[in-house]
């Protein structure tokens, strides 16, 4: 993909495009500030770029049918969500559908060099599957904050050497087309937003609860990343004074005391204390203990699991309780590898926003799981992409 949108009308009549599927220049006309003329020329120079192509005539509105209009078919997005302990790849066409999605373990603690030759053997797959033959840009997820300019990882407090990697540089020359990158949690709130639970909300929270915790923040249809990207880093907000140390190097985070890493630790301290016969022979059997074993020994009934769950949802919603009352979102998401914990997670986390925040806040306010699993993330990181490719190409400075 070579071609960009030469102004703001074109972008526009893209992303309408890419988010409501084909559709005639009659129905495009109703979404878009153009008089007939102006919208004929735009489309007329979408065509000419190859960008969008015709599809077939439209229904007929009473005059002369005209051609629906589509993105070209021929057009594929990667999307790479990496995580702390796996990474998700895979490969859409341009209204983000996927064609193909890989899932394969992974520990982002190998650094950079090892987890993108994993990236790039899971690419290598999706082309020989024959889907693509090569990508028109790719969109990329890590587990970190992200100076977003730059797509730079900025220490990063579960991934040891990643610190200023060049993953938007180094990625771009290894696969041949335009790359983003972009905090994880901020690609699961895109994806939600594109096509799942948060369709037809401008305002809300996305909370992800896996080995760490973030949150992504949609204002008015758009992510807030921050001045320097790092909005939305409430796995670092104090939940516990003087409590357990975390990897920031401060006591007491949210993610100290409720991330999988710190469920899998009480959980196994719980087991070797003998507080749990189920979470013991589990851990006898795997020689670990991970937040599926937990979720496994609550759907059993075992009252210390439970007791965990709710205690970290607790703490989970009494930071969210604050980021409620600040924000005045219009939903409030969960997602992430903990939401297996279910619906006993999300009620702890409902009682406590409920309890502690204004009913002018939460009166209509839903909690709720995500919809999409682990595809948010990847379809996040395509329509980051997209995003991109489909606005105007900054003039070059002379």
């Amino acid at each position: 993909m070579t071609a960009r949108p030469a102004n703001a009308h074109q972008a526009r009549l893209l992303k309408l495009l890419r988010d409501g599927g084909p559709n005639s220049r009659a129905q495009l006309g109703d979404q878009v500030d153009l008089s007939r003329s102006k919208l004929a020329v735009e489309v007329d120079r979408l065509l000419e770029t190859g960008l969008v192509v015709a599809d077939g005539l439209a229904a007929s509105r009473g005059g002369r049918r005209s051609h629906n209009i589509r993105l070209a078919p021929g057009l594929r997005f990667l999307g790479v969500d990496i995580g702390a302990t796996s990474v998700d790849v895979a490969v859409t066409n341009a209204e983000l559908e996927i064609l193909e999605h890989l899932n394969q373990p992974m520990d982002v603690r190998e650094g950079p060099v090892a987890v993108f030759e994993q990236v790039l053997s899971m690419a290598a797959k999706l082309r020989a599957s024959g889907l693509a033959e090569g990508f028109d840009g790719a969109g990329i997820g890590v587990p970190g904050p992200v100076r977003f300019p730059e797509g730079v990882p900025v220490a990063p407090p579960i991934m040891p050497g990643w610190d200023g990697f060049p993953v938007r540089e180094a990625l771009s020359q290894e696969l041949g087309c335009p790359v983003m990158v972009d905090n994880d949690v901020n690609l699961m709130a895109m994806g939600e937003q594109h096509a799942g639970v948060a369709r037809s909300v401008g305002d809300f929270l996305c909370v992800k609860i896996g080995t760490g915790i973030g949150c992504g923040i949609v204002a008015g249809g758009e992510v807030h990343r921050g001045v320097t990207g790092s909005a939305g880093d409430i796995g670092h907000i104090q939940a516990v004074p003087d409590g357990n140390p975390c990897a920031c190097g401060n006591r007491g985070c949210l993610e100290a005391h409720f991330s999988g890493a710190a469920l899998a630790r009480d959980a196994t301290a719980a087991a070797e204390q003998g507080r749990s016969e189920e979470l013991a022979s589990r851990l006898a059997a795997n020689g670990t203990l991970t937040a599926v074993d937990v979720a496994a020994a609550a759907a059993a009934g075992d009252a210390t699991a439970l007791d965990l769950i709710r205690e970290g949802g607790n703490r989970t919603g009494q930071v969210i309780a604050g980021l409620v009352s600040f924000f005045n979102p219009g939903l409030v998401v969960i997602g992430g590898g903990v939401t297996g914990l279910g619906h006993t997670l999300l009620a702890a986390i409902r009682t406590q926003v409920y309890r502690q925040s204004l009913p002018l806040a939460t009166g209509h306010l839903p909690i709720v799981l995500g919809e999409l699993g682990p595809t948010a993330g990847v379809i996040g990181a395509a329509r980051l992409i997209s995003d991109h490719l489909f606005s105007p190409a900054q003039p070059t400075r002379s």
